[in-house]
């Protein structure tokens, strides 16, 4: 059989010109293409415009140059590097004639190279040519690269080369040039480490979840990803078939930003209103969340226009990967896994089928992030074979590899194998159970355990000295299976998903193409519709939300207060304070005819020593932006006091909430094992909360007060951007109307506080009716906090919602 090979330099023409110019044939090939079709032994790329060839064409970002080939018919198309050295093969199939690309240089048309092929037939052909080190590579997931308009660094450069990492975190901005000359130039660099010792590998990038539109100001717009509800959101719209859509448009996104691979979506039932991650969650109904993870799942990794050998991916494909394993929101008291002071998840309720739920129902997600919790049952005790983190635990892992046959990639939670007195270097990490161990030797547990890959890593030399301790356990009986045919399992599987997303075929990204498909106007009208359209309308009296009929308030005034948030310090950075306005003044200037908003005093160094309000008197409507309780993000270590040594209550309350009711536990569930044998006790009796934005409260105590002083009845409308539950018993009864936004602009939230858009949103959680009811549920079961009944007797149970009519929504 012939193969034809052809080596082009600047390849611009069609496969008829190449023929003439550039092409080589190589005879006595043993490779055949694997459908049976005959191999062309004309030497043909001959096309003649009659599109039964390829064509070519040189592409620049302005950083980087590459070579764009379009196969005829379904074929792929194909990208790479004209200083790499890949050369092409020619394949006769039928009539048409078919460009694969020699990645190895070896003249044949290799099974992995192979693009008909399905990914995993093809990861499996290929692992065995990589070197350990290379497989080892593959296990790494680097920690956020926050600066792609730097372009690739020094240090990129290295672990690129040196650990063979090729799963890259994008944790900058959105800037399509920025992204798609650093996407590019990775690419093009890895290319020229491939050798036939060495076999291409390339980047897989990822990106935690960044499409939503928190702490936006307006709708999407041009050459940005569109902007979409939180997940909490999107549950809030209670509509899978919604999510299918943002998933749909959003991938199209972040594959034009060279992303192939989501940190997300997070699926950890919110089961406790305290955690500071319920934002990123579909809710506390295990149904609910179960339907919207699987819509977003098959929405974003299925390609509409996949014609290869996997069923429904492609270029188009995202991998999702669905986190924490098996649920991370049963933390005692609401505390957060990423601190010592929460690597407790207890389930003193028996819940723990429900948080599995949603991870069993999409057990086609590409891969699967396990949570860095240690499972504790109501008693204390672990609940599996061992107190270790997640991915430690092997007992854990074999519910989905054994018990249900899961063959995608297992990936830890970033930075578990760092920190603690096995990794005295580094003063960050959440090797919770294993504080003990060196870095190989944890590295080796959680391979013992199943997992994959390792998060936040970028050396390859723990992984190594992993490898180092399976093979002596091999040889001395106590494991199956040599350390060689282990790392080819999970080499095969990071592989297979590297594979279906076309990057072995099309790694390269068009910077023209890719500034067409972000922010386009179809993705901003969906995303701006789906933001007004999550809205949850709590309560709306004296039609003070007009929202039958959009109300002209270009000649009107509207008073909005100023706030003041004392910040809280992070891991990262001491505490920010911030102040103005939450909800945008200048964007308010576009509904309103007039906008007021208090005078502020300073002391000497700028600082805000309280507000005074304005005259109301001609003051048409009350408009107060407020934030849920802010008791900190989850790098903030919320619920415990790291100077005095104590924990303290998260509260959902902005007032000081002062733990000393029934309800609250004197003894931990959880705790550490101390020196002396005992358990420490992590309860907060008699302690008080720590709300950083009490101002909020403040600004619509002085709204209300200035209103009463004008002795007018002007319409107070409370706007609240949520993030987690709040008790509305502190304000509810004095405000007219109360909307609520989960991770929506400003511009959605006044879209429908002045009815240009109908109220359709409904609360994905009970908004309890205070902090007792809070402390008498179980950390692990949903729906199990008593609601909040207002003043017209509405109950803000899961589901509560308002129609512009006053009906309950449903």
């Amino acid at each position: 059989m012939t193969i034809r090979r052809s080596r082009v330099a600047r390849p611009v023409l069609t496969g008829t010109a190449l023929l003439g110019a550039v092409a080589m044939v190589l005879s006595g090939c043993t490779s055949t293409p694997n459908d049976g079709s005959t191999p062309s032994t004309s030497g043909g790329t001959a096309d003649a415009g009659d599109g039964t060839s390829y064509s070519t064409e040189e592409i620049s970002d302005g950083r980087t140059t590459f070579v764009r080939v379009t196969n005829p018919g379904d074929g792929a198309t194909l990208s790479y590097s004209p200083d790499s050295g890949i050369e092409l093969l020619d394949v006769a199939d039928g009539e048409l004639t078919y460009a694969f690309k020699d990645l190895n240089g070896n003249g044949e048309l290799d099974t992995w190279e192979d693009w008909r092929v399905p990914a995993a037939e093809r990861a499996a052909a290929l692992v065995p040519s990589l070197s350990t080190e290379q497989i080892a590579g593959l296990m790494l997931f680097s920690s956020g690269e926050n600066s792609p308009i730097d372009g690739l660094s020094d240090n990129q450069r290295d672990y690129l080369t040196t650990s063979h990492l090729r799963n890259v975190q994008n944790a900058g901005n959105n800037d399509v040039t920025a992204n798609v000359t650093w996407v590019n130039q990775m690419q093009a660099f890895v290319e020229t480490l491939a050798s036939e010792d060495t076999p291409y590998v390339p980047v897989n990038f990822a990106s935690n979840p960044r499409s939503d539109a928190t702490n936006q100001v307006a709708y999407s717009q041009a050459e940005n990803v569109s902007q979409w509800p939180s997940s909490l959101g999107m549950a809030a719209t209670f509509d899978p078939e919604l999510v299918r859509e943002f998933g749909e448009m959003s991938s199209q996104e972040l594959r034009a930003i060279g992303i192939t691979t989501l940190l997300g979506p997070q699926i950890d039932l919110a089961s406790d209103p305290r955690w500071s991650r319920v934002y990123g969650t579909f809710g506390e109904d295990t149904d609910l969340v179960t339907d919207m993870t699987a819509a977003f799942v098959e929405s974003y990794q299925d390609d509409p226009d996949s014609t290869g050998p996997d069923a429904g991916w492609g270029t188009g494909s995202v991998n999702a990967m669905i986190k924490h394993f098996p649920g991370d929101g049963a933390g005692e008291s609401g505390r957060e896994s990423h601190y010592q002071t929460g690597k407790y998840a207890v389930f003193p309720g028996d819940s723990f089928d429900q948080h599995l739920q949603p991870f069993l129902g999409s057990l086609d997600s590409a891969a699967i992030m396990t949570s860095y919790s240690i499972t504790l049952d109501g008693d204390g005790q672990p609940m599996f074979s061992s107190e270790r983190g997640t991915a430690y635990v092997k007992d854990i892992i074999d519910i989905l590899r054994e018990e249900h046959g899961y063959e995608g990639v297992l990936v830890t939670d970033w930075a578990i194998t760092s920190g603690g007195s096995g990794d005295p270097d580094s003063p960050y990490g959440t090797a919770w159970g294993v504080d003990e161990l060196t870095q190989g030797e944890r590295h080796f547990e959680i391979l013992k355990a199943g997992m994959d890959m390792f998060g936040g890593n970028t050396a390859v030399g723990p992984v190594m000295e992993a490898y180092d301790f399976w093979e002596t356990a091999h040889e001395a009986g106590e494991l199956d299976v040599d350390a060689r045919t282990r790392f080819e399992e999970s080499g095969a599987r990071i592989l297979t998903m590297v594979i279906r997303t076309g990057l072995y075929e099309d790694p390269f990204l068009d910077l023209e193409s890719s500034k067409a498909v972000l922010g386009s106007p179809d993705k901003i009208e969906a995303a701006a519709n789906a933001q007004a359209d999550s809205v949850v309308m709590l309560k709306n009296t004296g039609d003070a939300v007009s929202c039958a009929a959009p109300v002209d308030y270009s000649d009107a005034t509207v008073y909005i207060p100023r706030t003041f948030d004392a910040g809280m310090s992070t891991w990262f950075s001491p505490a920010v304070p911030t102040e103005g306005p939450v909800v945008d003044l200048e964007l308010a200037e576009q509904y309103f005819g007039t906008v007021v908003t208090d005078e502020a005093e300073l002391d000497a160094e700028g600082n805000v020593i309280s507000y005074t309000a304005p005259d109301l008197s001609d003051v048409d409507l009350v408009l107060v932006g407020m934030h849920s309780p802010n008791n900190g993000i989850y790098h903030t270590a919320p619920g415990y006091d790291t100077e005095a040594g104590h924990y303290y209550p998260i509260s959902l309350q902005y007032r000081p909430y002062t733990a000393d009711g029934d309800n609250v536990r004197r003894v931990s569930i959880s705790g550490d094992l101390l020196p002396d044998g005992t358990r420490e006790n992590r309860s907060y009796f008699g302690q008080t909360s720590r709300i950083s934005n009490e101002g909020d409260l403040d600004s619509f105590d002085r709204a209300v007060a200035a209103v009463e002083a004008t002795g007018k009845d002007i319409p107070v409308i409370a706007v609240v951007k949520a993030t987690n539950p709040f008790i509305p018993a502190e304000f509810e009864s004095r405000a007219d109307a109360l909307l609520v936004g989960f991770g929506v602009s400003d511009q959605a939230l006044l879209d429908v506080a002045t009815g240009q858009h109908q109220p359709a949103g409904r609360l994905p959680m009970a908004f309890p009716i205070d902090m007792d009811a809070v402390e008498g549920s179980f950390e692990d079961t949903p729906m199990d906090v008593a609601a909040f009944v207002d003043s017209q007797g509405n109950t803000y149970d899961l589901g509560f919602g308002l129609s512009c009519s006053g009906e309950q929504l449903s």
